[in-house]
């Protein structure tokens, strides 16, 4: 929970960024928060049993790491003392207790340890999810918050991701509260920074806040609501508030004790009312007030300092388990391994590049500008083979060379053009080789590999012909062939298949029937012969009479024959 109301008093802070702000950082992940999101997300028996949380978590870490993102898991580690009365509280512990001092009390203890049980079974799955994808986790001593702000403070990480408004008083700096992964992914950011400078609130301020309002270590002061705290608070001043809160605190305390009730004039005018008993140093007061133990527990937490064993080894890169993974994934989600890679392979591939741009860029800001072929690093994408648009956004579908199980994926643009901008040209290149090829004149027919030829793809098809086309083509065939026979009889004239001409002078038109040109004008229904592919090899029957007595024509009138009857039924 953290700081009653905390979260509203910042609300002017917030800032919702798209989910490319996060790529190339490092970043801590609060687990608990996160798994209770999940899990209230679809709270149904069903959701549980299918393990829906733990496949969520799974699609939020791959598309962290496809942005590079560098993540550590921290875990809570034990109950601090301070935060028992609390804990207790939130499991109904207390509320079983006093129904029933004896056999309900016990039950109700069962319970809540069954509850503490199968949480701790989503710890652990998380943790053995995120160890196959090569992210690190971390259990803390105490608050997984607390230690998620230790490591930010201490700049060890960029950003918190945290649902707990106390990890503000823990020391954190960068804080991002959700994280959604629609269509245009975002998150909800607040930074330090902007609380201090929008509404003069430091570290100091905050916990004063938390001790007027209640929080997970204090149930607050009563009569105070978030507009009244943050008017005493801002009048107090972040530098003295914690030295004037306790005195104030303690007035406060002592009027309700004695049943006064406190106004908003009381409380804004406090400060100058009280001042003379406002105690100069808050740690002189007696080491086990509650106000001091919950200053205390906000300012010195139990962690792992910076330079403890425990976070050099989380700070460090681990290997991807590929077989781990798959195994998991068949196992609760009922995947396959295929299934699996087809997730996870391309963003992993897409983090290697951005790993890749981001060495080139390095080089870069030294003034030394490395040809892609001689770079230490091999790139992993072989070649660009198309552009792509995902929802509005440039794409390119790119090879990836001596990647398991992984051919083609697609990644930005951009990413392109920072990582390897020289395979943009090549690309281009071959694309205009294509289109080139493509864009040429319509052949008929392309070459093959054997030497014949087939049709290509941009010839143009033959006009389908009707019944009535079809019919005169056949009676013109007919007539062919009954010429032919009169010619087979060898008779002593050439025989003039052709209409007589009134002109005495007029050259009869000769038909080389051998060609592949259409028939001439003088058979007007012969024009629509044109339309087709049928080129029929006749042979010119207008010859000298020794010629048309020849053995040699006869055979050529037999073939003759014999093709116009295939192309007849070729018509049918």
């Amino acid at each position: 929970m953290g700081v009653k109301n905390l979260w509203d008093i910042l609300e002017s802070c917030k800032k919702i960024l798209p989910l490319h702000h996060l790529q190339n950082k490092r970043l801590c992940v609060d687990l608990s928060c996160w798994l209770v999101q999940l899990q209230n997300s679809g709270r149904t028996p069903a959701s549980m049993k299918e393990k829906v949380y733990l496949k969520n978590l799974f699609h939020r870490l791959r598309a962290l790491i496809a942005l590079n993102c560098s993540l550590i898991l921290v875990a809570d580690g034990s109950i601090p003392s301070i935060k028992l009365s609390t804990y207790r509280s939130r499991l109904g512990l207390h509320k079983a207790m006093q129904e029933d001092a004896n056999s309900d009390a016990t039950s109700s203890i069962s319970i809540c340890r069954k509850k503490g049980s199968e949480f701790s079974c989503m710890i652990k799955e998380a943790k053995f999810l995120g160890t196959t994808l090569g992210i690190p986790f971390l259990d803390g001593l105490e608050e997984a918050e607390a230690q998620c702000a230790s490591l930010n403070m201490e700049s060890l990480c960029d950003g918190c991701f945290s649902s707990d408004s106390d990890i503000f008083l823990f020391g954190a700096r960068t804080v991002y509260r959700d994280i959604f992964l629609g269509d245009t992914g975002s998150v909800i950011c607040y930074e330090m920074k902007d609380i201090e400078q929008k509404l003069g609130f430091g570290r100091n301020s905050l916990i004063s806040l938390a001790l007027l309002l209640g929080s997970d270590y204090s149930q607050g002061i009563h009569g105070f609501g978030p507009e009244s705290a943050c008017r005493i608070v801002k009048s107090l001043g972040d530098d003295s508030v914690l030295h004037r809160i306790i005195s104030v605190a303690l007035n406060m305390e002592s009027q309700c004790k004695r049943g006064k009730k406190i106004t908003k004039n009381v409380s804004c005018n406090v400060n100058k009312e009280n001042e003379h008993v406002v105690v100069e140093n808050w740690q002189n007061v007696e080491p086990n007030h509650q106000y001091v133990e919950v200053i205390n527990a906000y300012l010195k937490p139990k962690c792992y300092p910076p330079d403890s064993e425990a976070v050099g080894r989380v700070c460090t890169q681990y290997p991807f388990q590929r077989t781990q993974l798959q195994h998991l994934c068949e196992q609760n989600f009922g995947w396959s391994p295929d299934q699996t890679d087809q997730y996870i392979l391309p963003k992993i591939a897409e983090r290697d590049l951005r790993q890749f741009a981001n060495l080139r860029s390095t080089s870069s800001g030294f003034g030394v500008r490395i040809p892609l072929h001689e770079m230490p690093v091999s790139c992993p994408v072989s070649a660009i083979i198309k552009q792509r648009k995902v929802q509005g956004q440039e794409y390119y579908e790119v090879s990836w060379q001596r990647r398991d199980g992984l051919c083609n994926s697609i990644v930005p643009a951009d990413l392109i053009i920072s990582a390897c901008p020289e395979k943009i040209p090549k690309f281009m290149e071959r694309k205009a080789e294509v289109k080139k090829e493509t864009g040429r004149p319509r052949k008929s027919s392309k070459a093959t590999a054997n030497g014949l030829h087939e049709p290509s793809a941009n010839a143009r098809k033959p006009k389908k012909l009707n019944k009535d086309a079809i019919n005169k083509i056949n009676l013109q065939l007919q007539g062919l062939l009954r010429d032919i026979d009169q010619e087979s009889r060898a008779l002593p004239e050439p025989v003039n298949c052709f209409p007589k001409t009134n002109s005495d002078n007029a050259i009869p038109e000769l038909i080389d029937l051998c060609s592949r040109s259409p028939l001439p004008s003088s058979c007007k229904d012969a024009k629509s012969l044109k339309s087709t592919d049928l080129h029929v090899d006749i042979i010119d029957i207008c010859q000298s009479d020794n010629e048309a007595s020849s053995p040699g024509h006869e055979k050529k009138a037999r073939e003759l024959r014999s093709f116009i009857n295939s192309i007849r039924k070729d018509l049918y």
